[in-house]
């Protein structure tokens, strides 16, 4: 689509969804929301951007290839789950790490892996649907 609004408007508002993407990504951790939700929403970034360019300027605004964040989200959900088997817990149980006074869990670390799955794997998605459209 060539419209000068849309373009100019889809730069102001993808930045706007990653950023509300991320708010939901941290607050959905010990609220409702979370990875699955978070990633949804800066997807909708990426392909607003996409619509008002094309998936080229799409690919180099986003600099990596979104199938590879969509593997690495998946092994750091799998590994953050399988931590707490190791620990001799239920697999996926929530474990606590305080460092320098900040509180690290694996539920965060699975929250952030489900939110660059579902990141890569939407963004492959539709770029593929896109490019051989």
């Amino acid at each position: 689509m060539n419209s000068l609004i849309l373009r100019v408007g889809a730069r102001l508002l993808t930045g706007l969804f990653l950023v509300v993407s991320l708010y939901v990504l941290l607050r959905g951790h010990n609220s409702p929301g979370g990875g699955f939700i978070g990633g949804l929403i800066g997807v909708a970034g990426f392909v607003l951007y996409s619509f008002a360019t094309d998936t080229a300027q799409t690919r180099a605004a986003l600099r990596a290839d979104p199938r590879r964040i969509g593997v690495w989200g998946m092994i750091l959900a799998l590994v953050s789950g399988a931590v707490s088997g190791l620990a001799g817990l239920a697999p996926f149980t929530g474990l606590w790490l305080i460092v320098h006074g900040i509180a690290l869990s694996s539920v965060l670390a699975f929250d952030i892996g489900v939110y660059l799955a579902v990141f890569g794997a939407i963004l492959t998605l539709v770029f593929t649907l896109e490019e051989t459209s």
